[in-house]
């Protein structure tokens, strides 16, 4: 790890030691397991016997049409952006249920179908070919779920990482809003159909609240909570300043920010209403704490979007959503903290660092000096808090420093007693998970979230 700056740390009081919080992921996870039982037990319920081989196959195909419906309600519901659940569990963890849904929803959607079409055919003795044909368009709302299915395929084959890194994240984002239509076209098949839901009227009163409650959630997180919020604080850019080469800050003025409750180290999605932007919305982390009508975002040029953000003009309207993410001094369990910052990284950790309370340690990894965007500031964050600023960077032969388990407790001896803040690329963050852990870092003590999913 090359050092090319560090400012010995100052005496500072430190707050007393908080007690350890259990994972915030345990109770939403527990919830969510929670409604799956009780899908299982509904058609346990239902299911007094099972005779010959179509038996089974219907019978396993009901089992997973009722978990299918089930987690399409999930699937969306994770998509609502419910900010108690991002900010208490963490945008990219529920980023990656959302994505874990979607699995497990494609992969019960086909063994639904499957298992559904051959037991009908084994029990009318007809083809397979012939009895599709004849469920998809004699079978009450059975053409709207068709349609509905090969909708969702469609998604799940886009988002899919094999397909994500080649297509654009405006057509990946757009296609992804089709599984709202997806799951309303095969929301109605599941009531005349469904021979768990026909005749009890109560878990059809269930599963009316579950898809309602939902489609409550994504309509007001979704749509009416940031109408709301842009019609109230009026975003616009103040202005625009280049950091480093591809790095620009950009000022965001708004009316009554306070009222956002904003938290240094969370984001929010942006869309900026300048030709070729409008369309696209993209999260990015606040690199300064709010004041006084202002809030600041640090965006470095990976693409044509993100190139286009340092162009901007003062005046430009902003359209926002959030704040969201737990990457926040309530995740907080020790009096002792290590940043570490990997690129543009650095912008919510930047946030962290002025603000976080008790000894900090800040570790900035770039290719080059002159990659360290916001350095002035930094130092000027040390200087005045008394915290160690270290800089890491390529040698003059492009020599990658490596963060391993010795140089992290050579760099800092008591790591253990610390509390870890990740923001870097996906790769990097990986290895440092690895490291810390070697290191003897609690997971508990690892905050760290990712924005790739």
């Amino acid at each position: 790890m090359t050092t090319v700056y560090e400012r010995a740390a100052l005496p500072r009081p430190t707050q007393g030691r908080k007690r350890p919080r259990p994972s915030p992921a345990g109770p939403p996870l527990a919830l969510l397991w929670a409604g799956a039982a009780a899908v299982v037990a509904l058609w346990w319920y239902d299911t007094r016997s099972v005779v010959g081989l179509s038996g089974w196959l219907t019978d396993a195909g009901r089992i997973t049409g009722l978990l299918c419906g089930y987690s399409c309600a999930v699937l969306v519901a994770l998509m609502a952006r419910v900010p108690f659940l991002e900010r208490r569990t963490g945008s990219d963890r529920v980023a990656r249920w959302h994505a874990m849904a979607g699995r497990y929803t494609v992969c019960l959607l086909a063994a639904h179908v499957t298992l559904i079409l051959f037991g009908y055919a084994a029990q009318d003795g007809a083809g397979i070919v012939r009895e599709t044909l004849s469920v998809v368009f004699d079978y009450p709302d059975m053409l709207e779920a068709t349609i509905g299915t090969i909708v969702l395929v469609a998604v799940g084959i886009t988002s899919a990482r094999a397909a994500r890194r080649r297509i654009s994240h405006e057509f990946w984002y757009y296609v992804h809003l089709l599984t709202y239509v997806a799951v309303f076209l095969a929301f109605f098949h599941q009531l005349a159909l469904g021979s768990d839901l026909v005749g009890n009227s109560a878990a059809r009163a269930a599963w009316y609240v579950l898809y309602l409650g939902t489609a409550a959630l994504v309509g007001w997180f979704r749509l009416l909570a940031p109408v709301r919020l842009n019609l109230r604080h009026r975003l616009r850019v103040e202005s625009v300043h280049r950091e480093a080469p591809g790095v620009f800050s950009i000022v965001v003025r708004g009316e009554r920010l306070d009222e956002l409750d904003a938290r240094p180290g969370q984001f929010f999605r942006w869309r900026f209403l300048a030709d070729g932007m409008r369309w696209t919305s993209t999260p990015y982390s606040l690199s300064a704490p709010p004041r006084a009508g202002l809030m600041r975002i640090t965006v470095k040029a990976l693409g044509d979007h993100s190139a286009a953000v340092g162009l901007l003009r003062p005046g430009t309207r902003v359209w926002a959503e959030g704040p969201y993410g737990s990457l926040t001094a309530d995740r907080s369990t020790a009096s002792k903290a290590l940043l570490i910052a990997g690129g543009v990284g650095i912008t919510p950790l930047r946030a962290l660092f002025e603000t976080l309370p008790g000894q900090v340690t800040l570790v900035y990894r770039a290719r080059t000096a002159e990659d360290l965007a916001l350095g002035g500031e930094l130092e000027a964050i040390a200087k005045w808090r008394g915290a160690r600023l270290l800089y890491a960077v390529n040698g003059a032969d492009g020599t990658r420093p490596r963060f391993t388990a010795e140089s992290l407790r050579e760099t800092v001896p008591d790591l253990a007693e610390h509390d870890v803040y990740l923001c870097g690329p996906p790769a990097m963050a990986r290895d440092l998970y690895a490291a810390l852990s070697a290191a003897g870092v609690p997971d508990r003590r690892i905050h760290h979230e990712s924005f790739e999913l």
